[in-house]
């Protein structure tokens, strides 16, 4: 009998999505582990994979269409020996059977703990639906993968996939723009950066994860009272430590600044339990744990994988978890309950020489923490002028949530375990 294929929910929160793109066309034959689709949701693009096999009789939602209900009959197939016309003309069933389906890693998250910047009148801008390739036509490639050569002006058929079933990945297309160009390519990109007129400007349709990114934005400073508190942390001691460890570690373990800031975050949190906590209107949440959510850049935003009690874990262990959870997610190889929830998030952008700066707070949680970079700077010690290795740390805290007192005794203890990084061994 003809199956039909639904709307799937990539994400406990995921109530509707957008259908971003069609990767077979009605008549194609389908095989288990096909990927068949791009959908969109408010915290990622994911692909989907089918898990019945048969021939497609029709297509029931366009590409391009937004609002999609989970659930909601997105294709049907024809299975062996049906006629795939019969199947296309029936009618959809008023209750749609539950197809499952396989969803792929996410591209990209929509959480996002960006400095806030003034807003732009928003612009309504149609979504073009994309034209659905035939057999022969099928590129595999993922999400990122795509973004990628897209920004390249790369053409995909002329690159090989190494993933399964010759699904092109982020490296291939990163190999392949690492390559000498042609002349013709060469000629295309001298083109394509000619001289512009003045005034001259290109609309962009914001995807569904920008639209996230800048819901959850105006929601944040507009529902949650933010307030800032920052202090100065002399880190020579820290960078000695993590000197020390790093020559006696195993292999494979190299402990970066980041990995002991997210150990003293965990640490301050456990120590002040109630800055650990987020605003649910008649309620305050506390959590048991310090469940740290990093903010990693990748293609297109960024995305906060949560190392779940890093209280509980030692530096090794953190920096094994953060670098796995990094590489995974510039990926786009995240699972969605890798970087859903946490009780508190850093943001870490001293790698760029940005000495200091202020988050927006990531909704539901209470607080986020900026980190500068670390640099040397004169100071006074002991009535004497001297220089020490200064790193600049800003808290963004709800004061629905997180009192100012309390927010104050967190960065104290923060900056305590920073300073005396042996402390943290406690």
């Amino acid at each position: 009998m003809a199956v039909d294929i639904l709307m799937p929910a990539l994400s406990p929160t995921m109530e509707t999505g957008t259908l971003a793109k069609w990767n077979v066309a009605v008549g194609d034959s389908v095989r288990s582990g096909d990927v068949i689709a791009e959908i969109e949701t408010d915290k990622a693009t994911m692909e989907v994979e089918a898990v019945d096999e048969g021939v497609l009789a029709a297509i029931l939602i366009d590409a391009g269409t937004e609002g999609v209900t989970v659930g909601t009959a997105i294709a049907r197939l024809a299975e062996d020996g049906e006629n795939a016309d019969d199947v296309a003309a029936a009618p959809a069933p008023a209750t749609p059977a539950k197809t499952p389906v396989a969803v792929e890693a996410p591209a990209a998250s929509a959480a996002v703990v960006q400095p806030s910047v003034a807003a732009a009148p928003p612009v309504a801008v149609p979504i073009p639906a994309q034209p659905v390739a035939t057999a022969a036509d099928r590129i595999f490639a993922t999400p990122l993968a795509r973004r990628i050569a897209r920004d390249g002006n790369l053409d995909l058929s002329g690159v090989s996939g190494s993933g399964p079933h010759g699904r092109i990945l982020r490296r291939d297309v990163e190999e392949a723009l690492s390559r000498p160009a042609t002349s013709t390519a060469s000629a295309q990109m001298t083109m394509s950066h000619a001289p512009a007129s003045p005034g001259a400007s290109t609309l962009i349709p914001n995807n569904q994860m920008r639209k996230v990114i800048a819901s959850r934005l105006q929601e944040s400073k507009q529902t949650a009272p933010h307030f800032y508190l920052t202090v100065d942390c002399e880190i020579d001691n820290l960078l000695a430590a993590r000197k020390t460890m790093n020559e006696t570690a195993p292999d494979g373990v190299k402990l970066s600044v980041n990995d002991l800031v997210i150990r003293a975050a965990a640490m301050a949190l456990i120590k002040v339990p109630n800055a650990n906590a987020s605003w649910e209107g008649d309620n305050t949440r506390l959590f048991h744990h310090a469940d740290i959510a990093m903010a990693v850049a990748v293609d297109g935003g960024l995305v906060t994988p949560v190392i779940w009690a890093a209280e509980q874990k030692g530096l090794a262990e953190i920096s094994k978890i953060s670098r796995d959870l990094a590489s995974r997610a510039r990926d786009g190889k995240l699972a969605p309950e890798e970087f859903s929830g946490g009780s508190f998030t850093i943001s870490n952008l001293g790698m760029f020489g940005i000495r200091e700066f202020a988050a927006v707070i990531n909704p539901p949680q209470g607080a986020i923490l900026a980190v500068g970079a670390g640099e040397q700077r004169p100071v006074v010690k002991d009535g004497q002028l001297a220089v020490a290795t200064v790193m600049t740390v800003t808290l963004s805290a709800d004061h629905r949530v997180v009192d100012g007192a309390v927010g104050a005794e967190w960065l104290q203890a923060f900056k305590g375990y920073i300073e005396q990084p042996v402390t943290m061994l406690l």
